[in-house]
């Protein structure tokens, strides 16, 4: 199991791409798996989704300091 990263090979913010390549698992069952299981919860795992898109680092900013990467996130210099 690789280090969990939002992965560049992303469909739209690369959260379960990251997470298929943590895993080794295919991507697009994992999407697939992921858009019902947001149906059924009623959109509980869109939200945890969200959340995911903003604790993860990015793939190509993951040598960057934590401090680094969230001055990018929220626009600070």
């Amino acid at each position: 199991m690789g280090k969990l990263v939002r992965s560049q090979r992303r469909m739209f913010a690369g959260v379960c791409a990251g997470i298929a390549d943590s895993f080794q698992w295919n991507v697009s069952k994992l999407r697939l798996v992921w858009v019902v299981m947001a149906v059924l919860t009623a959109g509980a795992l869109v939200v945890f989704y969200l959340i995911l898109w903003f604790l993860m680092p990015d793939a190509a900013s993951r040598k960057k300091s934590y401090e680094e990467r969230m001055n990018e996130r929220l626009g600070r210099r």
